[in-house]
């Protein structure tokens, strides 16, 4: 299991003084806002973020970084990755999983045909979605009890009731 658990991205700009949009994973959307510190993937690399301050924007957030000034500085942020270590975490109650612990399970029917593996997760309106990778992508939708019959993260497996053929 990785020691980061990617909490959202930098999206776009937000005005002239630093501040960047993000797309956040976390539930709710703000909850990025309350980890500290924070990590983005620049340059292969993870650095440290202090944010000094953020907030719901419309559907997104909004984040101001320690020492991120103005646009030029923010441009340099779009499209990395936020994380976290998972120690910053609480641990997921009974029956919750934070989605990188999802990432890399072999994904089984019941009938035992292997579908390939769990590449990421994204969410939708209705229920979150397995993106699984085999011999071809198959979109998942991740229905307890329906979809998705066990998670064994000891074993690194997750058995579905789904048709291969779909």
């Amino acid at each position: 299991m990785s020691d980061w658990v990617v909490l959202g991205r930098v999206s776009g700009l937000f005005g002239v003084q630093g501040w960047v949009r993000v797309f956040s994973h976390t539930e709710p959307r703000e909850g990025i806002t309350r980890y500290d510190p924070i990590f983005l993937r620049r340059h292969g690399e993870w650095q440290l973020f202090k944010i000094e301050a953020g907030r719901a924007h419309g559907p997104g957030v909004v984040l101001k970084f320690v020492g991120c000034d103005d646009r030029d500085q923010a441009a340099s942020l779009l499209q990395s990755e936020i994380a976290v270590r998972r120690a910053q975490l609480p641990p997921p109650g009974p029956g919750e999983y934070y989605w990188t612990d999802l990432q890399g399970l072999q994904v089984i029917t019941l009938e035992g045909v292997d579908l390939g593996v769990v590449e990421s997760v994204f969410a939708t309106g209705a229920n979150d979605v397995l993106v699984v990778r085999g011999e071809r992508e198959r979109l998942l939708p991740f229905v307890r009890g329906q979809v998705v019959v066990e998670i064994d993260l000891a074993q690194r497996r997750l058995r579905v009731d789904w048709d291969p053929d779909f």
